[in-house]
């Protein structure tokens, strides 16, 4: 795992190198980098892959007491860090809140991303999405000792199992929703860090409409790649992010919202394909 100090603090990152086309890849709240690393193992044979683990309540690096963990301030700091590592004319992938990021940093322009890919993620009004969401506000309302000994009860699989939990976001990755609570279990800075996003999140819950507003103006390839028996994120949103982005749609079957723990070979040869396709217009 490497590490980039930010303005925010320090980010750790997987980087798989190599001189194939650039794949940045965002997670959701709650997760962090090993989100993707069924994709990357596939992936990494053509391309140069590069996870953040973003300070969303998985992450193990806490930030600085000024951090702006907002949504428009996280998706300044993905730009922070495109910038930090020189990374340009990359493909720019999200999937959940990481796709809510993605949406506000093509909005406010990203030179330096050449495509976009977004995999059943927050959009429009959907925002906090499911039970989850609606559950995880709620929750951040309480001080970050009340919102730890809350969250305890996430060690146990049958919790974690329900919709309001992990149950509607994935099929298959209950061991990896278990590893990715561990820093917030553990932790009362990790804790004060997650409470802070989520206040922040609740205080403007339109800001992916007002993102929807500017996302025709993106003049770059995309790819909206979306779980077709999605119970958080409705297909008819994949539909309209497509639409507005002049992109392909690409529904992908059994598997939740968690595209890249469900169904990795399939996402990674959407990818692959996308980002070795000619560009066109």
């Amino acid at each position: 795992m490497r590490t980039v100090e930010l303005s925010a603090g320090t980010i750790e990152y997987e980087d798989t190198g190599g001189d194939g086309p650039t794949v940045v890849l965002l997670h959701g709240l709650l997760m962090d980098a090993s989100l993707w690393d069924g994709p990357v193992a596939e992936l990494t044979p053509d391309h140069r892959c590069v996870a953040p683990t973003l300070p969303l309540g998985a992450h193990r690096r806490a930030m600085r007491p000024d951090a702006d963990l907002s949504p428009h301030g996280l998706a300044r700091l993905v730009g922070e860090f495109l910038d930090r590592l020189d990374l340009r004319d990359v493909t720019l992938v999200g999937n959940d809140t990481g796709g809510a990021l993605v949406q506000l940093l093509m909005a406010e322009g990203a030179e330096r991303v050449g495509r976009v890919v977004l995999a059943s993620c927050d959009a429009f009004d959907n925002f906090p999405p499911g039970l989850t969401g609606r559950t995880l506000l709620l929750a951040g309302r309480l001080p970050p000792r009340l919102f730890g000994l809350f969250m305890q009860q996430m060690r146990l699989r049958p919790i974690r199992r329900l919709p309001l939990a992990f149950g509607w976001l994935t099929k298959r990755g209950d061991a990896a929703t278990a590893r990715w609570m561990r820093p917030l279990l553990t932790r009362p800075d990790i804790r004060r860090d997650t409470v802070r996003v989520l206040r922040a999140a609740a205080a403007d819950t339109g800001f992916l409409l007002t993102a929807a507003e500017r996302l025709p103006d993106v003049d770059r390839p995309a790819l909206v790649v979306w779980a077709s028996a999605d119970r958080v994120m409705p297909p008819e949103h994949g539909r309209r992010l497509a639409d507005l982005l002049r992109g392909r749609l690409a529904e992908v079957a059994d598997t939740y919202t968690l595209i890249p723990l469900d169904q990795p070979t399939r996402l990674a040869r959407l990818i692959r394909e996308f980002t070795h396709a000619p560009r066109t217009g």
